[in-house]
C-alpha cells in the first residue's frame, strides 16, 4: 500500500460513520499503520479482521478537552467527523450543516496545530460550484456568484474551513489538503429514507419496490458519482504525494448522470422490472455539476479506477448481503 512504510499513527475521526468507517477498513488493511478511530454517539464495531492496531475512542468534537486528548500522539489526521443529511433536511433546517462542523473542525485544526501534526486531510464538497455543463477544475469557483440559496449555509461554511487548513499550513509544518469530493456512494453509506442522500435512498426504493419507484421531483438534476473506495485511495495519494504545504483538490468520477437515469441505471443492475413516477411535491434542487480531475492526476497520480455501472452493480450487492429490510440499518453480526 504505497510508500509510507513506518508506523504512523492515524486519527480517523468519525470513524463509525460512512467515510469514516470506509476509512477505517481501507487503512486498517495495512499492518503498518496504527489507527485511532473516533466515535461519538454511533458505538463501534469488530475490528478483529483488520491488520492495523486499532484504538478506539469515544469524543465529542465539540469540546476542547476531547479533542487535545484526541490528537495527541498522532502523525495524521482524517477529518470525516461531521454533521450531514440529505436534501430534505437541507430545505426544511439549513442551519444543522453550520454551526457544529465550523466548531468541531475550528477545534481541531488548532490543537493539530499544537500537537505537530503532521498531515490533515478535510472532506470538502462543491455546493460553491455553479451549475454548468463542463467539467469543472478547482479554479472555476467564481467568489462574486452567489451560492444557491439551499446551499449557503453549508456552502460557506465548507469554504471557511478550507480557508482555516491553509492559515494553518502557512504557520507551521503541518500539511492540509481539502478534498472537495463529488456525490460519494458505497457500503455503510445511509440508506434509510429520513437521513439518506439521494444514491442511497434511490437504492433502497429499487430494492424494497414491487412494481414502482416514487422519486422525488422531475429527475432532472446531474450528478457526479464517486465510490468510496476511490476516495480512500484518493487520501492515501494524498498522503504520500502531496508537496504543497496546502493543496485543495477536485476529487470526482469526471462524469454526470440524470437522477431519472440513475434511477433507471439502479433498476436495471437490480434486474427488477419497475416503473418510475415522480413526486413533483417533493424538492428538487435543478442543477448540473461535474468535476475535473486533472489536478489531482498531474500532483497525486490518481484518478477514478471504479465506474458507476460496477459500483452500482457491487453496491446493490453489498446492500443485498447487509442491510435490514425492515430497519433499512446495517444487520448487526
Amino acid at each position: 500500500m504505497g510508500k509510507l512504510m513506518s508506523k504512523k499513527v492515524i486519527l480517523i475521526c468519525g470513524a463509525t460513520g460512512f467515510v469514516g468507517r470506509n476509512m477505517l477498513e481501507y487503512f486498517g488493511k495495512n499492518s503498518h499503520y496504527k489507527i485511532r478511530a473516533v466515535y461519538n454517539t454511533r458505538k463501534p464495531y469488530d475490528t478483529s479482521h483488520l491488520l492495523s492496531e486499532i484504538e478506539w475512542i469515544n469524543a465529542d468534537l465539540r469540546d476542547p478537552n476531547q479533542v487535545k486528548q484526541a490528537v495527541t500522539g498522532v502523525d495524521y489526521i482524517i477529518q470525516a467527523a461531521a454533521t450531514t443529511s440529505g436534501a430534505k433536511d437541507i430545505v426544511t433546517k439549513p442551519y444543522i450543516h453550520v454551526t457544529d462542523n465550523a466548531v468541531m473542525n475550528s477545534l481541531l485544526l488548532r490543537f493539530a496545530y499544537h500537537a505537530n501534526i503532521k498531515h490533515f486531510i478535510f472532506f470538502s464538497c462543491t455546493v460553491m460550484y455553479q451549475s454548468s455543463d463542463e467539467a469543472l477544475t478547482e479554479k472555476d469557483w467564481d467568489e462574486t456568484s452567489p451560492l444557491h440559496p439551499r446551499y449557503f449555509g453549508v456552502g460557506y461554511t465548507k469554504i471557511y474551513i478550507e480557508k482555516m487548513l491553509e492559515f494553518f499550513s502557512n504557520i507551521s509544518e503541518m500539511k492540509t489538503t481539502a478534498i472537495r469530493h463529488s456525490n460519494i456512494y458505497g457500503p455503510y453509506d445511509k440508506y434509510d429514507f429520513d437521513r439518506s442522500h439521494v444514491f442511497g435512498a434511490t437504492i433502497s426504493k429499487v430494492l424494497l419496490a414491487d412494481k414502482e419507484v416514487n422519486v422525488w421531483g422531475t429527475g432532472e438534476e446531474e450528478r457526479d458519482l464517486l465510490h468510496v473506495d476511490d476516495l480512500c485511495s484518493f487520501v492515501e495519494k494524498a498522503l504520500e504525494n502531496q508537496k504543497k504545504d496546502y493543496a485543495l483538490y477536485n476529487c470526482g468520477l469526471g462524469d454526470k448522470i440524470s437522477i431519472r437515469k440513475l434511477v433507471e441505471l439502479i433498476i436495471n443492475k437490480s434486474g427488477k422490472n419497475l416503473t418510475i413516477k415522480h413526486d413533483l411535491s417533493q424538492p428538487t434542487i435543478k442543477t448540473s455539476l461535474f468535476l475535473d480531475n486533472s489536478l489531482a492526476e498531474k500532483e497525486l497520480d490518481w484518478s477514478p479506477t471504479i465506474d458507476l455501472d460496477q459500483g452500482v452493480e457491487n453496491t446493490i450487492n453489498w446492500w443485498r448481503q447487509n442491510i435490514d429490510k425492515k430497519s433499512l440499518k446495517v444487520k448487526k453480526v
